[in-house]
């Protein structure tokens, strides 16, 4: 182990930015049953996968790297409801009774801390355990208070803080995103049209010590604010959306059409989904942050510019439809316009029947843990490595996000062997 990356020593506190909702509960439950020896952690790159390294043996990630034992894992964090994690996970419907069950006294002891919340920002929602606060500025000290309280608290050593809240609208970076000071100064003229709750939560953790996982689409850290935060606080942030489902296909597929050179001519996405994200992006501006999210992938992929033939002229569409009845259980159909050999044409159906936080919950745990780790080897600003596990890649203004799953997945295993000192082999693995 290279000597500059810090021991996972003490307890890491997981602070969840809606802590009550589907994907919190359902990564905090198998995670306390995962440690304690209920379940497997499936769906878990940091606890599962392995890594050809230069002695030509497989090993686990986790006997690499130094990441945090998930026995010194303690959860909290903010919720706009005030139901304790086990009333909120039997209210998301995601998981039975008896496997809440397991771990019930654990998940009842996390009680959600008063949430910072702006109706305006996710108009289907309306918060009864939010915090009262007379500007964004004043939003940011109290969250700083809660990272501190809490830290202190549960004795933790260390602190990440992971958005897996609402997505809230869509607003395009502004003047007040461009430089650290204009995004200070806007939070204290409480400009709360630019100025997201999200963003609020980012720069408290970030001053705090703490790296940043935005969970969602919303604009927050992927802003040249927030990377010169990130840069004079030396934290980790990494983002945004996790890749759970239809665009996890969609860096699948795409590849492998550009790979044998077939055609697209285009490409007809559409969920059904009931829980609360179904219905926050039931609201137009909500859902224009997470079109664009998913909008952004197989463009990146496809590069029509040097293949204007196959790819110039791909019609891509995107639809989200709440449907209470469905709940958690997302159903995600595509139809893919193919072409092939002297143009003729073909087609692929694609009837994803997933579980939307079950697929979320170990992106979740592994954006966490990985985080940590960059923190203590010294790894700040954006973690483009860590693209593999969100829609929309973190990236600035100087490059292209990678959307690739195997090639993010390289970017997975190249910084992990760098991390100990091993170079990455001569072939593709």
């Amino acid at each position: 182990m290279k000597e500059d990356i810090k021991p996972a020593t003490g307890r890491l506190g997981i602070l969840i930015v809606g802590v009550g909702g589907a994907v919190a509960t359902t990564f905090i439950t198998g995670t306390l049953a995962a440690r304690k020896g209920m379940v497997k952690a499936i769906g878990s790159i940091s606890q599962l996968a392995k890594i050809k390294m230069a002695d030509k043996k497989e090993k686990l990630i986790k006997d690499i790297v130094p990441l945090t034992d998930l026995n010194d894992i303690v959860f909290g964090g903010w919720d706009i409801f005030p139901d304790n994690a086990y009333e909120a996970a039997k209210c998301a419907e995601v998981l039975k009774e008896n496997d809440l069950n397991l771990v019930r006294e654990e998940l009842e002891s996390i009680k959600p801390i008063t949430a910072a919340f702006d109706h305006n920002w996710a108009k289907r929602l309306n918060g009864t355990h939010i915090k009262q606060t007379a500007s964004r500025w004043d939003m940011v000290e109290q969250i700083r208070q809660d990272i501190r309280n809490f830290k202190s608290a549960n004795h933790c050593e260390r602190i990440v803080v992971l958005w897996a809240a609402s997505t809230e609208i869509y607003i395009p970076l502004s003047d007040e995103h461009q430089s650290l000071a204009a995004l200070e100064k806007a939070m204290k003229e409480n400009k709360t049209d630019v100025i997201s709750p999200s963003m609020c939560y980012a720069y408290a953790a970030l001053t705090e010590g703490a790296p940043f996982v935005m969970g969602a689409p919303n604009l927050c850290v992927d802003t040249p604010a927030m990377w010169e935060l990130a840069e004079k606080t030396r934290m980790p942030i990494a983002g945004k959306d996790f890749k759970s489902g239809q665009t996890l296909m969609k860096t699948v597929l795409a590849p492998m059409f550009k790979t044998r050179m077939l055609g697209v001519s285009g490409w007809f996405s559409t969920n059904i989904l009931g829980n609360r994200d179904g219905e926050v992006l039931d609201d137009p501006d909500n859902f224009k942050t997470k079109e664009v999210s998913k909008l952004s992938v197989i463009d990146n992929i496809f590069e029509p510019e040097k293949y204007p033939d196959l790819y110039g002229d791909v019609y891509h569409k995107v639809r989200i439809n709440y449907y209470p009845p469905r709940k958690d259980n997302k159903e995600a159909w595509d139809n893919i316009d193919i072409f092939g050999w002297m143009g003729y044409p073909m087609e692929i159906k694609v009837n994803f029947l997933c579980r939307d936080s079950i697929l979320a919950a170990p992106i979740a745990l592994d954006l966490v843990l990985f985080s940590d780790l960059a923190m203590r080897a010294g790894m700040w600003g954006i973690q483009t490595w860590l693209s593999f596990f969100c829609k929309s890649p973190m990236h600035d203004n100087e490059h292209q996000p990678v959307h690739d799953l195997f090639t993010q997945w390289r970017m997975i295993k190249e910084t992990i062997r760098s991390m100990v000192g091993e170079q990455s082999p001569g072939y593709l693995d």
